[in-house]
């Protein structure tokens, strides 16, 4: 079947999709001709151990052909980001980076934090890997341009306390024209996009007319805000005589992955920077990883500037000029440096790139150090017979016995497995009562594991007993659990129970509890393994508990869907008054006609 797809391979621009036995995608690429790239993973001689672990796990190759090698390699981008292949080399968590939305889809323009970018009209800035710094860009923009926070714009009587302390312009109370606010927003687009001094220009023509026209107040306002952006400008360290706009990239290399630095330069100084790690580096050349990076990151950078300065010569150089040209609205260049002020830029780049893949690799170090650290602590405080490697913890989460659920999380050398997780739905138990909801938990975790042992699966989702298990609870719950153990026979397994309170340790025919230091590193772990399970346990309790109010009796009713049954949930606040009001009240809600109106009345209120 391989053979035969290989065959019949186009000679044309497209993208392929490596998949393996399972039918899941393991690899994405690109290529200018499908034919000729695909089969060259497969004619043997010198292979990447990358390439030859690849080529081993593909049962079937699947395509799309596309115009142009720009469509390929926008396609290839999006499936990447989508299907986050096995073995192509990713950004970490590129999916968690915020970005600041200017949201000039509206009236009066905000500025939010968002972790989307969508096609709706708003400016976006970003991605930040560094939250703080984020914030606090945000905070200064607001202070220096009086953007609104508000999401509601619903007209106000009176402003809020924003206006008062002069932190808003008060679009909501008509204090200000929208073209007057959009002014701020200009404003505010220029600082974010590292135009400040083309906005001092600005501000200072204001402030002289202003003056001029006897407008101290507002005169003294514009020089505050003058001064505030100076000290910003004066912040920022001058690197290219010519005031060019582009971004320096440069990369260090370390165990199977990379920190990219990126230095954002505008008007020749520098405004900002940012590090992204690639993982699945090892078999690749810096050129490759470099490329990989530009591919990724540019894909969703709405500020693109008109040069990229790198530090390796990358891959598809002119496909990828003529896509970045594209997203731009006219031309984007790569240069690699051979001297001058450049090449000295693109080193001091890559020194902040290797310092930070030190000190990740020192954290990381410190941090497994702690882990394990914490594990053989635990074991000595508890006088258990063996380090408890592995961990369970459990938690029950309810609201007056309604949508009971358990959570079962697992912590492997002290660190979280995320993968073994497991919850729990209650069936058997009716009303609050947490040390049934325990018992039904544990034995059902238990029975599963028994059933997986008769049937000689030793990978199942129950297969591995832990070294301990962990309770959420004092006394109460920790009986329970031991005598829901001894009945499904594995009452050898260790069970505390951790007190919410005091964070006693309960251990069963003990009358003292144990009291862990409170700067051990293995009370930090008892702790960590404990919110992770209240964590858990309770974002499941709320979805479902969302889940039972989103479906109510209004479902019953024909022809109020969705957005009439949000409407109607806005306004009244519950079904039971709906059920109280008038044919009249219902046929006036947003989105409600009369026949529809009509319809509720009859079902909920005769």
């Amino acid at each position: 079947m391989l053979e035969e797809k290989l065959k019949q391979l186009p000679g044309k621009p497209g993208v392929y999709l490596m998949l393996d036995k399972d039918d899941n995608i393991i690899y994405v690429g690109k290529a200018a001709s499908l034919k000729n790239r695909v089969r060259s993973y497969f004619r043997g001689g010198q292979q990447s151990a990358k390439v030859k672990a690849l080529v081993e796990h593909v049962e079937d190759i699947d395509y799309i052909i596309t115009d142009s090698e720009v469509e390929a390699l926008i396609l290839e981008c999006n499936l990447i980001k989508e299907h986050r292949p096995k073995y192509n080399s990713m950004l970490k968590d590129d999916k968690t980076y915020p970005y600041l939305k200017v949201t000039l889809n509206e009236a009066f323009p905000r500025i939010e934090v968002t972790r989307r970018v969508k096609k709706d009209g708003a400016k976006y800035f970003g991605p930040y890997t560094r939250a703080g710094a984020m914030h606090e860009t945000l905070k200064l923009v607001r202070r220096l341009f009086l953007i609104r926070t508000c999401r509601n714009l619903e007209r106000q009587e009176r402003p809020c306390l924003n206006y008062h302390i002069k932190r808003c312009l008060a679009p909501c109370s008509g204090k200000v024209s929208q073209e007057q606010y959009l002014e701020g927003i200009n404003g505010a687009l220029m600082f974010l996009s590292g135009k400040q001094e083309k906005l001092v220009e600005q501000l200072e023509e204001k402030m002289h007319a202003a003056a001029e026209n006897l407008e101290f107040e507002k005169a003294a306002e514009l020089r505050d805000q003058l001064k505030s952006v100076k000290q910003v400008l004066a912040k920022q360290k001058i690197v290219s005589s010519t005031k060019e706009d582009q971004d320096v990239i440069a990369m260090a290399r370390g165990l199977d992955e990379a920190c990219v630095q990126v230095f954002f330069v505008r008007g020749g100084k520098v405004i900002g920077r940012e590090h992204f790690f690639m993982n699945k580096t090892d078999s690749m050349s810096r050129s490759e990883i470099i490329t990989a990076f530009i591919k990724q990151y540019y894909s969703t950078v709405q500020d693109l500037p008109k040069k990229l300065i790198v530090e390796e010569p990358i891959e598809d150089k002119e496909v990828i000029e003529k896509w970045l040209s594209q997203r731009r609205g006219n031309k984007v260049s790569i240069h690699v440096p051979q001297k001058g002020e450049k090449l000295k830029l693109v080193q001091m780049v890559a020194k902040n790139a290797l310092m930070l893949l030190k000190e990740e690799e020192l954290a990381r170090r410190k941090k497994t150090m702690a882990e394990e650290e914490a594990v053989l602590e635990l074991q000595k405080e508890l006088q258990l017979p063996k380090p408890p490697y592995r961990i369970e913890c459990y938690d029950i989460s309810n609201t007056g016995g309604s949508n009971s659920v358990g959570s079962m999380v697992v912590f492997e050398n002290g660190r979280p497995k995320n993968s073994d997780y497991r919850r729990f739905k209650i069936k058997t138990v009716e009303g609050p009562n947490d040390f049934a909801s325990m018992q039904e938990v544990l034995y059902r975790r238990f029975k599963n594991y028994q059933q997986e042992q008769e049937e000689g699966n030793d990978s199942g989702k129950f297969s591995v007993l832990p070294d301990m298990v962990l309770i959420d609870g004092g006394k109460g719950q920790l009986g329970a659990a031991v005598e829901v153990m001894k009945t499904m026979g594995v009452s050898a397994i260790p069970v505390f129970g951790l007190a919410k309170k005091e964070e006693l340790l309960f251990r069963q025919g003990e009358p003292e509890p144990i009291r862990l230091s409170r700067d051990s590193e293995a009370l930090h772990l008892v702790q960590r393994l404990r919110d992770e399970a209240h964590r858990f346990a309770i974002t499941y309790h709320r979805n479902l508990r969302k889940k039972a109010f989103t479906t109510s009796v209004l479902d019953e009713i024909p022809g109020i869907g969705p957005k009439r049954k949000k409407a109607l949930l806005k306004h009244f606040g519950s079904v039971k008054k709906i059920k109280e009001a008038t044919l009249e009240e219902i046929a006036s809600v947003e989105s409600m006609d009369r026949k529809s109106a009509e319809k509720v009345y009859e079902h909920l209120c005769r």
